[in-house]
């Protein structure tokens, strides 16, 4: 049975009250952002939050892309610049640029980390028949960390996989 009949069953007053049920049937949503001229997007969620830029606690002997560790509300978040990471270029850290925290790995092995980009976008929300596989080559990025890839007018959008952005760093 879908949402929309099951509902219809529940005694309510007025018609208001469904209406923020369309987005269970308009596919999943993900948060767009982008690093230089590329557009990423990531599973909404697992979005804990967007932070402004603060300077993180430096790690010695840390991958480049590491930036450090900061302190959320009593939990440790290592900090991974993502344009380091893909090979988009160096980012300067202003007090516009965004962190996004996000949950990552997998249920038996999942950890809060934040990612620098450049600018969040936009929500996108993508059925699953519009999400293409990503090619085998010729990507900055490891295709086990790409869910697919959708067209979103005259822009790709690669669509992150939330699983594997864990093994970004050693932790």
């Amino acid at each position: 049975m879908d949402i929309q009949a099951l509902a219809s069953t529940i005694p309510v007053e007025g018609e208001a009250i469904l209406e923020g049920l369309d987005f269970i049937r308009s596919g999943k949503e993900y948060l767009t952002f982008s690093l230089g001229q590329e557009n990423y997007g990531v599973d909404i969620l697992r979005v804990k939050e967007i932070r402004g830029w603060e300077a993180p606690t430096l790690i010695p002997n840390s991958p480049d892309y590491v930036k450090g560790v900061i302190n959320i509300r009593g939990t440790i978040i290592p900090i991974v610049d993502l344009r380091i990471r893909f090979g988009v270029g160096k980012t300067e850290y202003l007090p516009v640029t965004v962190v996004i925290v996000l949950t990552v790995g997998s249920v038996e092995k999942s950890r809060m980390m934040g990612f620098v980009v450049d600018a969040v976008s936009d929500v996108l929300s993508a059925h699953q028949e519009e999400i293409k596989a990503a090619p085998a080559f010729g990507a900055n990025i490891p295709t086990n960390m790409i869910e697919g890839l959708v067209n979103v007018g005259d822009s790709v959008v690669t669509l992150l996989s939330t699983d594997q952005l864990l093994d970004l760093e050693d932790l």
